[in-house]
């Protein structure tokens, strides 16, 4: 018999390590202790301990071995990722690689980020249903895997094709005075999106995040810090007429109610292990995400898509955001559907994943607003671009004879990085790529290109953040419908359903004239 167990013959051992996935009363000893107690058929035997059970019993307690066999494997493969994933920390609040034993920080392993995140990989296939559905080529980011994960992305396209109404949702979380050429690259996808789309978008500058997650950052900083972020975002280009931006500090009033109902239906142990929250952390960031969750929902800008709340809650929304974000929409979309408003229930947000810019120092880690040497500001001088790409790592060889006869290797070089994010050519950037691969371009020549490039990029931008005026930051914030026109020539117009109509009956007026192109 069984010593942990005495109503249990030897052939029936649970492994230890499985005994806490199992709920107490459907425990294997719980099954077996049941299943013993009824009368049996036969007497136990040496070579069959089991006799005294029915064969309809022992092939359930053999079912249920092999189930918890499977489950220790399981357990096992998690196990094993988990050592093996030591080190590479990406979360909202940080992103490393893992520490080599040569003491660098390794790349960002994105494999693992899908796989731990439990994301879908953005293949050919949904490329070409991307094009096919928009009319559009797809955006250099969606061509070289830099945007390479999504969560019901197809959905989206669904909607598009059928002429449903949707929106884009994305924000920025003011930490500095000015943003990095790190941080505008998911707003300039963005902008992508809404040209490609013609839907309306929403952009939260969460002020209130970066006071509470800093323990040395004060309210007023971050206040401050948002209001100069606005500028840097309206320089990328987004159209006043379908873009409304604001600040959780000044916009809770529309916020609160959603974040409310989002906090109601969330447990603590999921926001607990979704961010890592221990006992010693503000209650204000315990709360914080369902603020974020709250501008997913449409019912949250009744101005844009009007106050009907049963019917606006049908309307979903897609948002463009780094990897690193995604653990509080995952928490979002595992909850949004408790919400009901009669029988209608709120929607999941889909999501878009963008890969990191890596730092000047290399791509074991991104670059930081918090770390000045590690970035590119849009207020930098072209000599100070220049300075700090011939800084930045290289995949060049040790000396100008070694580089020539082995070549450069473009994964491990950040400027060549910079390249795939900000030049526009794909056969200039193949020429490139073979070029220094092959020895034939010096690291020097490489960087010289990508010093142009960037210079170039901060420069457009500067010009055009001197456009963003109060007034144009006045605009841009107030409290107004907005007019888009969605997909044209839908598959399957759906009645009743269309954005434009959703505004006018919120606001009883009559269509706005669609200015001349």
């Amino acid at each position: 018999m069984n010593p942990s167990h005495p109503s249990i013959p030897l052939s029936i051992r649970v492994p230890q390590s499985l005994e806490y996935c199992l709920e107490p009363r459907t425990s294997l000893q719980f099954v077996y202790s049941k299943m013993a107690a009824e009368t049996p058929v036969s007497a136990p035997t040496e070579e069959n301990p089991d006799a005294h059970l029915s064969v309809a019993k022992q092939k359930k307690i053999t079912a249920i071995l092999r189930q918890q066999a499977n489950l220790q494997k399981q357990l096992d493969e998690l196990r094993a990722e988990e050592e093996e994933d030591q080190g590479q920390d990406v979360n909202p609040f940080s992103v490393t690689g893992e520490l080599g034993t040569d003491g660098k920080l390794k790349p960002i392993d994105y494999d693992k980020l899908v796989k731990q995140f439990g994301t879908s990989r953005i293949d050919d296939d949904m490329l070409k249903r991307f094009e096919r559905v928009t009319g559009h080529k797809p955006h250099r980011y969606l061509r070289r895997g830099i945007v390479f994960s999504h969560r019901d992305l197809g959905l989206i396209l669904d909607r598009h094709e059928q002429g449903k109404p949707f929106f884009l949702y994305t924000g920025r979380g003011p930490s500095s005075d000015s943003m990095h050429i790190g941080h505008t690259t998911p707003f300039a996808f963005t902008k992508y999106l809404q040209d490609v789309f013609d839907v309306p978008l929403v952009i939260m500058l969460t002020d209130d995040e970066k006071f509470l997650f800093n323990a040395d950052r004060k309210l007023e900083d971050t206040v401050h810090y948002a209001q100069e972020n606005i500028r840097d975002i309206i320089a990328v280009g987004f159209d006043p007429k379908k873009t409304f931006i604001f600040t959780d500090f000044e916009y809770i009033g529309g916020i609160y109610k959603n974040a409310c109902r989002i906090a109601k239906v969330i447990p603590f142990n999921q926001v607990r292990g979704a961010f890592d929250f221990n006992e010693s952390d503000n209650i204000g960031k315990i709360f914080y995400p369902s603020v974020q969750a709250a501008a997913s929902f449409a019912t949250t800008f009744p101005h844009i898509f009007g106050t009907d709340e049963k019917k606006v809650a049908s309307i979903p929304c897609l948002i463009p955001c780094a990897i690193d974000q995604d653990p509080y929409f995952r928490l979002t979309r595992d909850n949004a559907q408790k919400i009901k408003l009669g029988k209608v229930k709120y929607q999941r947000p889909a999501l878009i994943h963008s890969v990191f810019l890596p730092a000047l120092q290399g791509f074991g880690t991104k670059m930081s607003a918090s770390d000045l040497s590690s970035a590119i500001y849009m207020t930098d001088t072209p000599k100070q671009i220049k300075a700090k790409i011939n800084a930045a790592i290289s995949g060049g060889a040790e000396t100008e004879e070694e580089h020539r006869r082995l070549g450069g290797n473009v994964e491990q070089d950040v400027p060549f990085r910079y390249l795939q994010f900000f030049l526009e050519d794909d056969v200039e950037l193949e020429r490139i790529r073979v070029a220094y691969s092959k020895g034939e371009m010096m690291t020097g020549a490489l960087k010289k290109i990508c010093t142009d490039v960037i210079q170039e990029y901060v420069k457009e931008f500067q010009v055009r953040r001197t456009l963003a005026t109060d007034a144009a930051v006045s605009e841009f914030k107030a409290l107004r419908p907005l007019v888009w026109g969605g997909n044209p020539n839908p598959i399957m117009p759906s009645a009743g359903d269309q954005p434009k109509e959703i505004v006018l009956k919120a606001l009883s007026q009559e269509p706005p004239k669609e200015p001349k192109s």
